[in-house]
């Protein structure tokens, strides 16, 4: 069941810090399951629970390309361990600020660790795409979204642009 997201404002719930996952059990592969397929759908390669309104530390990711097979990856509880002095910049989108692509630098590479969906602890070395959808998708776990990555005058005009959204669309939680 495709689970839709979340759209930025006024929603504050994607400003949430969210929860350790304490059990991993048949209803969070469940959610991670639907969470795919919402992600699949948009289409987009990454999703945290957050953007579907379930504050825990779960997120998943995919960055086959089309044509390709899926290679779906569950990350429960992910934790940066390390991050590399060297950056990179790719050019950003989010599920959650729909239409809006900005460049973001972050570090090239991270040593993440995690629970995946068997709920056996994992470490993973990342590097390129997969490092900047780990920090992006985290991120959102620790309530911090990609816009909070560029310039002032930038992020200021996509809330701006946002709040004008928000008011054109009847009253209640906004979703994508």
């Amino acid at each position: 069941m495709s689970i839709k997201p979340l759209i930025i404002l006024p929603d504050p719930i994607l400003r949430q810090v969210s929860k350790p996952v304490e059990r991993v059990d048949g209803d969070l592969r469940k959610l991670a399951d639907d969470m795919l397929e919402t992600m699949y759908d948009a289409p987009g390669i990454g999703l945290a629970a957050i953007q579907v309104g379930e504050p825990r530390r779960l997120l998943v990711i995919d960055l086959a390309k089309e044509g390709e097979p899926p290679q779906p990856h569950v990350f429960i509880n992910p934790e940066i361990l390390e991050s590399a002095d060297q950056c990179s910049v790719y050019e950003e989108g989010c599920l959650s600020i729909p239409d809006y692509y900005a460049e973001v630098e972050r570090p090239a590479s991270v040593r993440v660790k995690y629970l995946d969906r068997d709920g056996k602890l994992q470490e993973m070395q990342a590097e390129g795409l997969m490092a900047t959808c780990l920090q992006h998708e985290i991120d959102h776990l620790n309530g911090v979204l990609f816009i909070d990555h560029i310039s002032k005058l930038k992020r200021d005009m996509v809330v701006r642009k946002f709040k004008k959204l928000a008011k054109d669309k009847v009253p209640g939680k906004m979703v994508g």
